[in-house]
C-alpha cells in the first residue's frame, strides 16, 4: 500500500512538471521567443549553396567545406528547395 502511495505521489509531480513546463514554453512564445537551436546558416548563405551547386560550379561536399557543415545539411537544403520549386 505503502508503495502504491509514493507511486501516485510521483505521478502528481510529474504531472506538475509537465503543466509548469508547458506554460513556460507558452509563455516564452507568447513573448516572441522560440526554442530550438539556430540555424547554423543564414538565408543568404543558404541560397548561395543552392546557387553554387545548381548551377555546377560547386559540388555538395565542396559547398560543404566551404561553409564549414555537414554535406548532409547541405543535402537536407537542396531536397528542400527542389519541394519549393
Amino acid at each position: 500500500m505503502m508503495v502504491q502511495i509514493v507511486g501516485s505521489f510521483a505521478e502528481f509531480e510529474r504531472a506538475m512538471l509537465r503543466e509548469r513546463t508547458r506554460g513556460g514554453l507558452l509563455a516564452a512564445r507568447g513573448e516572441g521567443r522560440i526554442g530550438g537551436r539556430r540555424p547554423k546558416l543564414t538565408s543568404r548563405q543558404q541560397k548561395e549553396i543552392v546557387q553554387l551547386v545548381d548551377s555546377g560550379q560547386k559540388t555538395a561536399t565542396d559547398s560543404a567545406r566551404l561553409f564549414n557543415i555537414h554535406p548532409f545539411t547541405v543535402a537536407r537544403l537542396l531536397a528542400r528547395s527542389k519541394l519549393t520549386k
